[in-house]
């Protein structure tokens, strides 16, 4: 191992709120987290380039945004050609893996557009058990695809149940793999064989590899949960009392002045075919109306699938510390994207870009780097993550990366912010779910194509984003001022492959 060179840990959960750790919020325990941020410092205005799973890890890996890597919306995948990070430190000398949930790829796939993650090779178990390819610069990968119990349950996860003598691994997961389409927030699989135990231990073994090989590494922990369905096994699903959390809800006419698939989902039987111009679903284009008593169930079991998971983080950063790696080991902490669970009558995700869905929760931490103890409000996006880390390593940043280097913002080192605003993409479809957001330190805004509708708001007076201002007519010079500034960042925003060299 090159000791002067920084190995990069990402560990990631998957659709986190960002008020979901024990530092900010007394309703959930998560220890683990917690002592990594008193460690590190946590970022609190950091944001996902898209709401939901195959976009925004794609610009995780590329350091670019979804409109500019391809994979702009679920059922999408990330073009094997395009430029990841993990090809950066492997050509530095640098081992690359990933440990978990990658879904740079659909579950199904086309004549004209290949997926290893799709069926029916998702589930040949004779397949990964001798796959040995680079995987999106990664080296080695050992992957899942199921969220708790679902059907899409395989490739490695499923061959270390086997190996570890859960031959009956079936039986825990919903047809046509398994028998227990029934169960109903208590998973039924023991601790042992659940997806948290194997990531920790996978991602351990390969933290003892590279030590004892001396290599320097960059290794993404990609943990499945707190995605629904709502599910966690024993003695987790009962952590909490729901009689003592907080259910968010809506506000009566909140939802008045914002646009009309936001008040579509507050009927009982709303009509979403105009907005499904592909014929594919669109995650959050259904009714959200739900029963209050049920949901702070399912808000209890959410947060024991965190505190679980926690749990798990916690062994796989006292393993690397008791490596003697840690100062010499950034760790990055985050998830891929938010989650409402009651905010503004919402359940899940979808076409909303509250707070509550963009912004994700982060932690990072290098002892004698970076600040322990310390909170910082300064604007991040994960797409910065590839440049940042790179830079980190001392290796140089691709130019096609659009990211921003937060590296002095993370090191305590820079005289001024390295970001002013942050944007969020949001396209499933060609026109009517094709959206952009634009945030800066007070106020966002909201854009959709070719829609004469959008959203404003005044994230200081009003933080819970209630009074949609894109209408108000007081308001009309701000709105000017930040679509002016929006185009703009637009234009920033273009990746160039390489500088200009000539004048001709």
């Amino acid at each position: 191992m090159v000791t002067d060179r920084t190995n990069i840990l990402l560990i990631t959960s998957d659709q986190q709120h960002w008020n979901t750790l024990g530092i900010n919020n007394p309703e959930i325990q998560t220890p683990n987290l917690d002592r990594l941020a008193n460690s590190g410092t946590t970022f609190n205005r950091t944001y996902c380039p898209n709401p939901t799973c195959t976009p925004t890890r794609a610009s995780i890996v590329t350091g670019q945004y979804p409109s500019q890597h391809g994979a702009y919306s679920l059922g999408t995948k990330l073009l094997e050609d395009r430029h990841t990070v993990g090809e950066d430190f492997l050509q530095s000398g640098y081992r690359t893996s990933l440990v978990g949930k990658a879904h740079f790829q659909p579950l199904r796939e086309s004549e004209e557009f290949s997926s290893l993650e799709s069926y029916p090779i998702l589930q040949d178990l004779n397949f990964w058990r001798n796959f040995d390819q680079s995987f999106y610069g990664f080296e080695h990968v050992e992957l899942a695809r199921n969220h708790t119990d679902e059907a899409h349950v395989g490739q490695h996860y499923a061959i270390w149940m086997e190996e570890k003598g859960g031959h009956n691994w079936r039986d825990y997961f919903r047809p046509p793999t398994g028998n227990n389409a029934n169960q109903h927030r208590k998973w039924l699989i023991p601790e042992e064989f659940h997806y948290n135990t194997w990531i920790a231990e996978r991602t351990n073994r390969l933290l003892d590899q590279y030590h004892q090989s001396d290599d320097n590494f960059f290794l993404w922990a990609s943990f499945f949960d707190p995605h629904p369905k709502y599910l966690v096994p024993e003695p987790w699903n009962t952590m909490y009392n729901s009689a003592h959390l907080t259910v968010p809800s809506v506000v009566e006419g909140e939802h008045d002045r914002n646009p009309p698939h936001f008040q579509m989902t507050q009927q009982k039987n709303p009509d979403f075919s105009a907005y499904r111009e592909s014929g594919q679903g669109i995650h959050g284009c259904h009714s959200h109306l739900h029963d209050p008593e049920e949901l702070v169930k399912d808000i209890a079991i959410y947060y024991g699938m965190i505190s679980m998971m926690d749990h798990y983080i916690g062994r796989i950063v006292d393993h690397l510390d008791s490596l003697g790696l840690a100062e010499n080991t950034l760790i990055v902490f985050t998830s891929d994207h938010g989650h409402f669970y009651g905010h503004h009558g919402l359940t899940a995700k979808g076409p909303y870009h509250y707070e509550d869905v963009i912004r994700v929760p982060m932690i990072v931490r290098q002892p004698g780097k970076v600040p322990a103890g310390k909170t910082s409000n300064a604007l991040q996006s994960l797409v910065d993550y590839a440049p940042t880390f790179l830079s980190c390593a001392g290796i140089r940043i691709p130019y096609s990366m659009t990211g921003h280097n937060q590296s002095r913002v993370w090191y305590d080192e820079a005289e001024q912010l390295e970001r002013d605003h942050v944007i969020v993409e949001n396209r499933h479809e060609p026109t009517t779910i094709h959206l952009k957001t634009y945030i800066e330190d007070r106020y966002k805004i909201t854009v959709y194509y070719n829609q004469p509708y959008g959203e404003l708001f005044d994230l200081e007076a009003d933080p819970k984003e209630l009074n949609n201002l894109w209408n108000d007519p007081d308001s009309a010079n701000l709105k000017a001022e930040l679509t002016a500034k929006f185009l703009a960042a637009q234009l920033g925003m273009e990746p160039l492959p390489m500088p200009r060299i000539s004048g001709a």
